[in-house]
């Protein structure tokens, strides 16, 4: 793990560090389950997507999908992992009703990834390298619906048998923000590949956060295990409620019980749930109806030359080729649908090295500042690459100024159109008739002798005058102009 620094939580005994690690189960984009034909739609009537597999009718036979193995390399690669040509599933035993098998065909100690990292940043221009332990493939199981009898459970197995990547960290992350930042960039990746969709609403991604505490450098503490996370900001708050709890137990003298505990939202607390099974609680063993997985280094190679351009390589490019900051590059990467209407934007424009920067602003600032307030994403902008371009286009020739760029931004946001076009039929373009300027700029500077007199003392006073003759113009005015003709008349 890198050095970055990190949040330490003060006790009534002094400082406190947290450490934490990850369990991202990451529903993997395909067609069909994991070991059947399927179907993985979202929202089907209940058991509408059940197979004989599925509800582990006698004598049915898992058959892998080789397309869930290609996506579990292409995140492995996308992860900086080790990817192990040779795999094996097991049976993880345990009773559960929403899993008719009585058994999960999981991963155990051969997983098809093993070790790679994650570079995460934080506030401040700060970042830290997260570790993977590894990934491995397994079926998610159904869904108990409580709320169709007064008096039973109800089981829907439209889930069940649907393959995870079940990502696991390394005890890296040592606060909150940073396991934040975390689940962030890693949904961001799975969602530049393709594996999963990252909705973490349908519970396409949910994480388990496992939490301890200890003296800063001490031997680690007693872990927790918060289980079905699914909502970043919850995360945050789980792990702080989490550590305090812990701490003020430690403080008090007592020892922390190894638990499952879940996260109420509405409370802001944890609560036990059960304890937590160990390993061999499971009895893990190779699923005797599946043999290893194997593939060839081959397979990984044509997999690993298709991988698209990742947050990473992209947020480079984009410092490098249009001079970003490395902030603003991050904004813009942060989730593929951005990147993709940014990069349109420069193509519409022509000059990708000259208009990047001024492009950047407009699509962070102006684009995504209203798109966040009316609560938004860039799928949905009523603003599309191809108009922002043409204002930012029509600002770049001086056909308009930048005000009058922000009531056309108005304009094409309420109304639609093509902004050329509206330049025209509403007389937004900008004055840049000299003469029509000047007898602005003269009236004036007459009526204020008193701050005309000051300028050559204070020459930033100017810009008041600029204010004044811009308030003047409608914002029509073009401001170099105004600016060159005001230094003239007062002898700046």
């Amino acid at each position: 793990m890198s050095t970055a620094t990190h949040k330490l939580l003060k006790g009534a005994t002094g400082d406190w560090e947290m450490v934490i690690g990850m369990e991202i189960h990451a529903q993997v984009t395909s067609n069909s389950k994991l070991f059947s034909g399927a179907s993985t739609a979202f929202g089907g009537e209940p058991n509408t997507h059940v197979s004989l597999v599925d509800a582990a009718m006698p004598g049915m036979l898992p058959v892998i999908n080789e397309e869930c193995v290609r996506q579990a390399v292409r995140t492995g690669l996308g992860l900086n992992a080790k990817i192990n040509l040779r795999s094996v599933f097991d049976r993880k035993n345990y009773f559960y009703p929403d899993s008719p098998q009585g058994y999960q065909i999981s991963q155990y100690k051969s997983p098809v990834v093993g070790e790679g990292e994650v570079l995460v940043e934080l506030d401040g221009g700060r970042s830290v390298t997260i570790g993977i332990e590894r990934l491995h493939l397994e079926q998610d199981a159904g869904k108990l619906l409580h709320d169709r009898s007064p008096n039973m459970s109800h089981v829907d197995l439209n889930r069940c048998g649907v393959a995870l990547m079940e990502i696991v960290s390394k005890p890296d992350i040592r606060d909150a923000e940073q396991a934040k930042a975390y689940v962030t960039k890693l949904r961001s990746i799975l969602r530049y590949l393709g594996t999963c969709d990252g909705d973490m609403e349908k519970g396409s991604l949910r994480a388990d956060v496992n939490v301890s505490v200890r003296k800063p450098g001490a031997p680690l503490g007693t872990r927790c295990e918060i289980k079905n996370m699914n909502s970043i900001n919850f995360i945050g708050q789980a792990i702080e409620y989490e550590a305090r709890r812990q701490i003020e137990i430690l403080e008090d003298g007592g020892e922390i019980d190894q638990e499952t505990r879940l996260y109420d939202p509405n409370k802001g607390e944890t609560r036990s749930m059960r304890s937590k099974e160990e390993a061999h609680d499971y009895r893990y063993f190779p699923d005797p109806d599946l043999l290893p997985l194997e593939f060839s280094q081959g397979f990984v190679d044509e997999l690993k030359a298709e991988l698209p351009e990742l947050p990473d390589q992209k947020k480079m490019r984009f410092v490098a080729d249009f001079g970003l900051s490395a902030y603003d590059a991050s904004v813009l990467v942060a989730e593929r649908e951005s990147a993709v209407f940014y990069e349109t934007v420069l193509d519409r424009l022509g000059n990708r090295a000259r208009d990047g920067k001024m492009a950047a602003n407009w699509v962070i600032n102006e684009l995504f500042g209203r798109l966040n307030k009316e609560g938004r994403d860039i799928t949905g902008s009523p603003v599309n690459a191809e108009q922002l371009a043409a204002i930012i286009d029509l600002i770049g020739e001086g056909t308009i100024s930048g005000k009058i760029a922000k009531d056309l931004f108005e304009i094409v946001w309420q109304e639609g159109g093509d902004p050329r076009a509206l330049v025209e039929s509403r007389g937004m373009k900008q004055v840049t008739d000299l003469s029509a300027i000047e007898k602005v700029v003269d009236d004036i500077i007459a009526a204020n002798p008193d701050k005309a007199a000051q300028v050559k003392d204070k020459p930033q006073s100017l810009g008041w005058f600029v204010g004044q003759v811009m308030k003047a113009s409608g914002g029509k005015a073009n401001p170099q102009s105004v600016n060159d003709l005001l230094k003239s008349k007062l002898g700046v």
